[in-house]
């Protein structure tokens, strides 16, 4: 992950005059020359954003798999990149490090090791690349650029063979520059040991390729050259650029980390950067940040990737366009195949009307055009003549189209093509993305997702089935590591162990280790954890956790109640602005190290109330937060133990019946457009007029959803056509009982509550924060904004 935090708006194309289209002729010429293709991938890692993926109970693990790796099925990817775990926070949390302390390896610790084994599986041909974003402390003093660091890599390459797997790729520090000495000694020592993993430089910018033309030492430690978002960051990726010492330098250029896209609409930029990123500036492999957003959604970038899948308990999961984006060219292609260069360009001469770009087999058995429609207003006349010893015969035809929501409309086998005269002619519509292709064997998958559900209550871990030197069911690092041990204190069975001993090299702003689990969505419920502290220092517990800011790990709405070594204890209230709050505090008596002693807090409404070893410390009257997760942590770095993490829930209020629903933001109300009362008309806010159309009826499933019906239509609050594209108009629709007319009525703050859809697990809001009559009122991720907050007026 790179660059800084900032709002992902939906991609939509501006309406623009029709042009006249140009017919495009494409001759594939097998004698023509082109770069050597490396693939197509992406990132797990920069955070922990396949951390919960992991814990999904099969068969859906399997099938969000499949459709990742799995070639003919989805994604199909050719580059699978991962994080060399640092215990530290890389964006959306904290990978464990195979060692912790110097010279205690252990390489079972993590998920990467079982996400390798299980994309080389299905794909046995997938190229591994690792990346280290952050170390542990103990590394050079605090220094990454060290014979230390050389060392932790290399056994990290130890524990990747121990495993089976062969690391294809090995980079430095993401986005933190070169050290030229470093690189070289990198180099030589991976020879030496007999590895035959190619160095990547520098997962940062261009520059290392200067820095590699003014020293040819330097150059001859460096593989590939890779840069991060040279198509652009958060953009429509129209253009992508390099520099001349890139070109020059003689070695494969990968843009070895873009992306930070939205899983479905971030379908067009990719599309467009996988063409137009070697049309533009010669690469040769692309790799999407992240994966999956396997996160949980208080986090930031929590719908980027390829799939969502934020909901183990439930199994549900989204597959998003950006996988069939993905999937018109690596379905279709192999790394190690050319480009034919003469066979791409810009359709009709404008990258206005689209790219193509064509690649073939090493022996010319076989051939693919990927071309793309994405900005065109007019269909797009093209031809192909084949030539140069590459088949030609049946040509097969594959298309998406990515201005639709469907699935249905994705990698569809479309009319084959047959020669006239030896040419075939082709009409390509705005939107689409095609492949014309020599090759069989493709498809789309059509595993579907069950319905999102809450994580229900009473919850409890006693971790004893965690294996030891695991990560605990639902429980995710966000900083520090926490491990499953065997219990100390004379305590039997299995404990959670935070197991940084010191503050690690961080790739992010700092914050105390800690760990969060659970429903979003849970409001009033007890929260307890056993704790004890093996050295002075304190230990958390963390309730009602909500959104976190960006990079900063440290800034996160939650309830903490602290309790030290000494016997100090501290009510606290953070927030992702930064600012911290004490509640309350006080003392008990001193609890010292070794022994265990219980954390408890209750939330009631706008009550909070702290206790150890079940005595009250405080009861407080806060409403900053309504609702959130469960967590554990430690202030600093310190070895503490936790066990019997425990939720139990408050009662729990019943909101059927009838209310107006207020925007925070403007103070207008949720409305049915103009009284409208068909199908399909638009929810909007508007001023309150008494009137009917801004009646709903809330009415509970019986599974803590509600539709919400309104008074004056008789119509459900709906998604339209079960879209995922965030910005979408909500609308009412005739009551059909599907996830697209459920929705979670959650309370967020100050008496106000969130409205999520269960379909989408995306909130009703106020479009751009409008304050103006008549504003729409759509889907979007959860951000914590208050055109997303909502106050339920009683009518009846």
């Amino acid at each position: 992950m790179a660059l800084l935090l900032v709002a992902a708006a939906p991609l939509v194309a501006k309406p623009t005059a029709a042009r006249a289209a140009i017919p495009t002729a494409i001759t594939v010429d097998g004698d023509a020359d082109g770069r050597v293709f490396d693939g197509v991938g992406a990132i797990s890692g920069g955070g922990g954003n396949s951390r919960l993926l992991a814990d999904y109970p099969e068969p859906q693990r399997s099938r969000i798999l499949d459709y990742l790796f799995k070639p003919g099925y989805g994604a199909a990817l050719q580059i699978l990149k991962v994080e060399i775990g640092g215990d530290t926070n890389s964006t959306d949390g904290a990978e464990p490090s195979h060692e912790h302390t110097r010279g205690a390896v252990d390489c079972d610790r993590g998920y990467e090791w079982w996400l390798m084994a299980q994309a080389k599986a299905r794909n046995p041909g997938i190229k591994l690349y690792g990346l280290a974003w952050g170390a542990p402390g103990w590394i050079g003093g605090g220094h990454f650029w060290s014979q230390d660091m050389i060392d932790y890599l290399v056994s990290w390459l130890g524990c990747a063979k121990s495993h089976g797997l062969t690391v294809d790729y090995l980079g430095g520090w993401n986005e933190r520059g070169y050290d030229k000495a470093w690189y070289e000694k990198l180099h030589a020592t991976m020879a030496a040991d007999g590895y035959p993993t190619k160095v990547v430089g520098a997962d940062s910018d261009w520059g290392v390729a200067d820095a590699m033309a003014a020293d040819p030492a330097f150059a001859g430690s460096v593989d590939v050259v890779g840069a991060h978002y040279p198509c652009g960051y958060m953009s429509a990726m129209t253009s992508c650029s390099t520099t001349p010492a890139a070109l020059a330098s003689g070695k494969p250029l990968w843009a070895s980390e873009n992306g930070s896209e939205d899983f479905d609409t971030g379908g067009a930029p990719i599309a467009r950067a996988l063409n137009r990123g070697y049309l533009d500036a010669k690469f040769t492999a692309f790799i999407n940040w992240p994966l999956v957003a396997a996160v949980y959604q208080n986090l930031p970038y929590n719908t980027m990737g390829l799939v969502t899948a934020s909901q183990p308990w439930s199994g549900a999961y989204r597959v998003g366009r950006s996988t069939w984006a993905v999937a018109h060219t690596t379905q279709f292609t192999r790394p190690g195949w050319s480009y034919v260069d003469p066979a791409g360009g810009y359709l009709g001469g404008s990258r206005a009307n689209g790219s193509y770009v064509t690649y073939r087999s090493p022996d010319r058995r076989a051939w693919s055009t990927v071309l793309e429609t994405l900005d065109a207003t007019a269909a797009q006349p093209v031809t192909f003549k084949v030539t140069g010893g590459l088949p030609g015969g049946t040509l097969h035809v594959w298309s998406s189209d990515l201005s639709s929501p469907s699935q249905r409309d994705y990698l569809v086998h479309s009319a084959d093509l047959t020669p006239g005269g030896g040419v075939y002619a082709l009409t390509l519509q705005p939107g689409h993305v095609y492949t014309v292709t020599t090759t069989t064997g493709q498809g789309a998958g059509t595993a579907v997702s069950p319905a999102r559900s809450r994580l229900a209550l009473p919850y409890r871990d006693s971790f004893d089935t965690t294996p030891v030197g695991g990560e605990a069911r639902y429980l995710a690092d966000m900083n520090g590591s926490f491990e499953a041990v065997p219990c100390g204190g004379g305590r039997h069975g299995t404990c959670v162990r935070q197991m940084a001993p010191t503050a690690p090299i961080a790739w992010d702003s700092p914050s105390d280790p800690y760990a969060t689990a659970g429903d979003l969505s849970w409001s009033d419920y007890t929260v307890s954890v056993d704790t004890m502290l093996e050295q002075a220092g304190s230990a958390e517990l963390l309730g009602r956790v909500g959104l976190q800011h960006g990079f900063d790990p440290a800034d996160i709405d939650a309830y903490r109640l602290v309790l030290g070594a000494d016997g100090g204890w501290s009510l606290l209230r953070g927030s992702a602005s930064g600012t911290v709050t004490t509640l309350a505090n006080g003392s008990v008596k001193a609890p010292g190290t070794g022994t265990w002693h219980t954390l408890a807090l209750t939330f009631a409404g706008g009550s909070v109330t702290a206790a150890v070893d079940g005595v009250r410390l405080a009861s407080v009257t806060d409403t900053a937060y309504g609702s959130g997760q469960v967590g554990i942590g430690t202030s600093g770095y310190v070895g503490a133990q936790f066990d019997n993490l425990g939720v139990t829930p408050g009662a729990a209020a019943d909101l059927s019946g009838t209310y107006r629903l207020v925007s925070r933001n403007s103070g207008q109300v949720l409305d049915a457009k103009g009284a409208g009362t068909a199908d399909g008309t638009p929810v909007i806010q508007w001023p309150d007029n008494g009137g009917a159309n801004q009646e709903w009826r809330l009415t509970a499933t019986g599974d803590g959803y509600y539709t919400l019906t309104g008074v004056g239509s008789g119509k459900a609050l709906d998604v339209p056509d079960h879209t995922t594209v965030a910005g979408t108009q909500l609308d009412l629709r005739t009551p059909d009982g599907t996830t697209a007319q459920q929705w979670l009525v959650v309370p967020a703050r100050d008496g106000y509550y969130t409205v999520e859809s269960r379909d989408t697990a995306e909130l009703a809001d106020v479009d751009g924060a409008a304050t103006t009559q008549g504003a729409s009122v759509i889907q979007w991720p959860a951000d914590g904004g208050t055109n997303q907050q909502w106050q339920l007026v009683k009518v009846s």
